[in-house]
């Protein structure tokens, strides 16, 4: 039997107002100076505020960086890390989507390592740095609970997978509430981000007996509640699963793997600025019908579990439900292809070839359960184009 390498956070705090706990969290860990990693819309929003209030009245030294963008580029990486170096801090606490998380992982490794992150880039390991607590505010990445981060390198535009146990973060305050406020647009791509999560890791080749029961509970999850997260933003049950959810799938990669919707999904997103969550819809279902013949028991798996089949149904009617329902999900959630996002197809099909060298490089789509040539690779990002 094989031996599966399992990686978790050290302490997790899960429910409404988690967040509020940050100070007694980093004395439980022997924390002082903790250095807050986030973005102007959280310091907009007064989330960034409030945890500034309870820092200073447990009586905490702290500093504030709020210069994350969205994808986050060596060049935004290296603001922060300057920002750190004017400070005596301890540790990061990020604050935000997986965009500020990954800032706040990059800059916990280079404060201690120093180098640049491409030298970190998979598959180069990476060094535990400093403690990292992660608060999310979206329900999608699970990087509060990943050994992952993605930092586009500014100089070729490439999207850089680093991929380590220094990565992970010490600590992870789960509070749905704090996604109360996301759109919907924003609130349907981080939570498709989530739902290729647990369906990749289940399909993986690297899946274990540990992922795969997360994985399938995270599956059902989602798609029983992302519609009505993405219709109904203030709906309380719907908003504390899918953040659950997303810590979920976060487990289940982190442990298992992405595979060919994350390796193609990358490039998409360097190249065109298109949000990770949205280039990963874009791409699944198609993706989907390319890998399904190499693993059609586990899809069918995954249709049942996401209410798309029944166990009455087999594992081809099962695979074929699963694509339907996948196309359909889309559709309900108003994903765009990348013609109708905006992108201009010259500049598009430029690109088709070195896209899809860089998904091979990335590794990722070595765990698919059908290992694709780069001509597949190249046709798949022509069929989703319109």
């Amino acid at each position: 039997m094989t031996v599966s390498s399992i990686y978790l956070p050290r302490v997790s705090r899960i429910g409404a107002g988690a967040s509020g706990e940050l100070a007694t969290v980093l004395t439980e860990l022997g924390l002082s100076n903790p250095l807050l990693i986030s973005d102007p819309y959280m310091l907009q929003c007064g989330y960034v505020q409030k945890l500034n209030d309870q820092l200073k009245r447990a009586g905490f030294a702290y500093g504030v960086f709020t210069g994350c963008v969205p994808d986050p580029t060596t060049d935004s990486v290296s603001a922060a890390l300057n920002y750190w170096e004017q400070g005596q801090f301890d540790c990061v606490v990020a604050l935000g989507g997986g965009s500020s998380i990954d800032t706040a992982k990059a800059v916990a490794v280079l404060a201690v390592h120093e180098g640049e992150m491409r030298d970190y880039k998979a598959p180069n390991p990476v060094p535990v740095g400093l403690p990292i607590i992660a608060i999310p505010t979206t329900a999608g990445t699970g990087s509060e609970a990943t050994r992952v981060t993605v930092v586009t390198d500014t100089q070729t535009q490439e999207k850089m997978m680093c991929l380590g146990v220094g990565l992970m973060p010490t600590a992870a305050l789960v509070d749905f509430e704090l996604t109360m406020t996301m759109p919907p647009r924003l609130t349907a791509d981080t939570g498709i981000d989530s739902l290729c999560h647990a369906m990749e890791a289940y399909v993986s080749r690297k899946a274990n007996v540990f992922t795969d029961t997360i994985a399938l509970a995270a599956m059902a999850a989602i798609t029983r509640h992302i519609r009505t997260a993405y219709q109904q933003p203030d709906n309380r049950e719907a908003r504390e699963a899918m953040m659950l959810a997303a810590m979920q799938g976060g487990i289940a990669f982190s442990n298992a793997s992405v595979t060919l919707i994350h390796g193609m999904s990358r490039p998409l997103g360097a190249f065109f600025h298109v949000p990770h969550g949205l280039s990963n819809a874009m791409l699944m279902p198609a993706v989907t019908a390319f890998s399904l013949p190499g693993a059609d028991a586990r899809y069918a798996d995954c249709a049942r579990a996401m209410g798309f089949a029944s166990v009455t149904d087999n594992d081809q009617q099962a695979g074929r439900q699963l694509l339907d329902g996948l196309y359909q999900l889309n559709t309900d959630l108003a994903v765009p292809s990348p013609k109708q996002f905006g992108i201009d197809e010259q500049e598009y099909q430029r690109v088709i070839v070195t896209m899809a060298e860089q998904a091979l490089a990335s590794g990722s789509p070595n765990n698919n359960p059908l290992i694709p040539q780069q001509g597949q690779i190249e046709q798949i990002y022509q069929q989703v184009w319109a």
